[in-house]
């Protein structure tokens, strides 16, 4: 099924993750020798700061942190569930508290369904995104079962929606607008996002941005202080990388 919703995903089918983990190209990461960790401000910890970024994405952690990592990830890619699920935790705990890494998730959706969920994610603003995500990854399989189920009736439906409603009709299709209500978000907001116009363009903007600037060819991709990073997307290759660059 083709979903006519923006340009760049026009021929991208309802359920593709084709792209899904491909390698990256590779500039060197180079060192910051004798880095010390950073305290946050009183009474709280680089994990509770969280923002919007110029380009879409939500950055947690020090802004003037020596090392920092951007991972471009799509919500339905099985890959990016792996290391989400693998990573998280030592990286928030080990890497972002210390005030030396800060850590920017930019979307890169795959597919219309990521562009709905990514709608949805961001609707209440930076402070609950990054708890969002991990639960997004933590129960991926269950919230995609039913968009894996669609009739070609239902599909067809979904086409034929007005442009402006197809986010909307995608997220109620699949029960996903339920997944993120019973985190929190209102119904009419959630409502407001999955048709806000420059809530879609913006995400369409850094997708470009990302297949553009940092070349990003699949998912998940990681740049560290504007290098891409050429290691298999696991915790294991990744850790190293953010060592060697003074994490």
């Amino acid at each position: 099924m083709r979903l006519e919703i923006r340009a760049i995903l026009a021929s991208t089918a309802l359920f593709a993750i084709a792209a899904c983990g491909k390698k990256a190209d590779h500039t060197p990461v180079g060192p910051v020798n004798g880095t010390a960790a950073v305290s946050a401000p009183a009474g709280t910890d680089w994990t509770e700061t969280v923002r919007e970024t110029e380009f879409g994405g939500f950055v947690m952690g020090n802004p003037a942190a020596p090392v920092k990592l951007i991972e471009y990830a799509s919500l339905t890619c099985p890959h990016c569930r792996d290391f989400a699920r693998e990573a998280t935790t030592p990286l928030r705990e080990n890497y972002v508290k210390t005030g030396k890494v800060s850590w920017e998730f930019r979307s890169f959706p795959l597919n219309p369904i990521d562009v709905a969920a990514t709608l949805l994610a961001t609707c209440q603003g930076p402070v609950p995104f990054f708890k969002l995500v991990e639960q997004n990854y933590a129960e991926q399989e269950k919230w995609v079962l039913p968009y894996q189920q669609l009739t070609d009736a239902k599909q067809k439906e979904l086409a034929l929606l007005p442009q402006d409603q197809q986010f909307l009709g995608l997220a109620r299709a699949g029960g996903l607008d339920n997944f993120y209500r019973v985190r929190g978000l209102p119904t009419a907001k959630a409502e407001a996002c999955l048709v806000d116009k420059g809530k879609i363009d913006k995400i369409v903007a850094m997708r470009q941005n990302g297949m553009e600037k940092d070349k990003v060819e699949g998912t998940p991709t990681f740049i560290i202080n504007g290098a891409k990073v050429d290691q298999p997307p696991t915790w294991p290759a990744l850790e190293p990388e953010l060592k060697k660059a003074g994490g």
